[in-house]
């Protein structure tokens, strides 16, 4: 198990979900079941899927979920984009949050890759282990 608090893309998407519900307060009250929520929903899902995926056991797992926080940081990017058009964000809000959102991305691109990277060597050595056992109980067999 790792230790979320310790994943510096989990602090940039905390980061970011605090900037999300801060800029949302002020939003019409009419979108407080659409686009506030949405918003606030698809930013607080980036860390939560982050620990979630630290808590696993397997890389594969953890990379799951890691892929699933990158799809809804996607997300998160395109209601911030959104509300600005939509007149709900000014255009220092939006460009906080944009470069948050861009910064977040950067960081956890940069993670799943290196998961990515340790899960291949993971394999490849597996498949080591398993074949030096194969060879080894062939020739203890003959």
């Amino acid at each position: 198990m790792r230790d979320y608090t310790k994943i510096v893309a989990w602090k940039k998407a905390d980061d970011l979900t605090v900037g999300v519900y801060e800029a949302t307060r002020s939003f019409p009250k009419d979108e407080i079941y659409s686009l506030t929520s949405q918003l606030r929903r698809a930013a607080y899902s980036v860390p939560a899927n982050i620990v979630e995926g630290s808590s696993r056991e397997s890389l594969k797992d953890y990379l799951h979920f890691l892929h699933i926080a990158r799809g809804s940081l996607s997300e998160t990017r395109y209601f911030i984009h959104l509300a600005g058009r939509l007149g709900y964000l000014d255009i220092i809000q939006q460009r906080t949050l944009t470069e948050a959102s861009e910064e977040t991305l950067r960081i956890l691109a940069g993670l799943i890759r290196s998961v990515e990277k340790e899960a291949g060597v993971v394999s490849r050595t597996l498949a080591r282990v398993t074949s030096f056992l194969a060879l080894s109980c062939g020739m203890v067999l003959r």
